[in-house]
């Protein structure tokens, strides 16, 4: 499973790449705003001079127009930016577009399995099922099956597990089979930082200071 990390601040993004387990970025315009006076454009440019894989990026609006029109400028900032399309009947026809004009598209706001069919024949690259917004919906047998589904046809199509708000939620999506997790940074340093290995990481440099040799440690 391939982790991304949902952030658009870029000192998270610097600490968690250099942690060597972030795979791409998802923003979104929420996660944009928290960032306080920045350009979209800009931010996402700025992102994209930090990250090798992936970044998806989300349009603004809902008319088709301006979501085909935003989408092709996002893209124009790099070739990495992947154009994040809300599932709604002018997203569908966006994303339909914008597959003709080779673009990649990550259809988002996914909350069953049928959706995601609908957009993955449309031409999503990415389908973005929502977790901590469907927690109560029986969130593991919808990806479990968008997974079948998917498999049933071939369809290329990555899954994409948005709203991960608990180290658990990372963890069921990995048993569920999605292909990809979006995790915020903190919820990775809960994840690093469990409390067990905390204290065989102490009892470890303990038993060293008190003259332990190497041999004796690893036994």
């Amino acid at each position: 499973m391939k982790i991304f990390l949902d952030t658009a601040n870029l000192e998270e993004i610097k600490e968690a790449i250099s942690w060597g387990v972030i795979n791409g970025v998802t923003t979104n315009p929420s996660i944009i705003a928290r960032e306080k006076n920045v350009d979209y454009y800009k931010q996402i440019e700025e992102i994209c001079k930090i990250v090798d894989g992936p970044v998806h990026a989300m349009v603004t609006s809902r008319d088709l127009d301006k979501m085909v029109e935003q989408a092709r400028k996002l893209r124009n900032i790099a070739p990495n930016v992947v154009i994040k399309i809300p599932l709604t009947f002018n997203g569908l026809k966006a994303i339909k577009i914008l597959k003709s004009e080779g673009i990649t598209t990550n259809a988002t706001v996914v909350y069953s399995a049928t959706q995601a069919l609908l957009a993955v024949n449309a031409g999503a690259s990415y389908v973005s099922p929502f977790y901590g917004r469907i927690e109560d919906l029986d969130y593991e047998n919808v990806i479990k099956d968008i997974v079948n589904i998917f498999k049933n046809y071939n369809y290329q199509a990555e899954i994409l597990t948005a709203s991960v708000r608990l180290p658990i939620h990372l963890k069921k999506a990995a048993l569920a089979g999605a292909d990809i997790a979006t995790v915020p940074l903190n919820v990775l340093r809960q994840i690093i930082m469990h409390p067990s290995s905390d204290i065989a990481l102490t009892e470890f440099l303990n038993d060293w200071e008190k003259g332990c040799n190497v041999d004796a440690i690893s036994n």
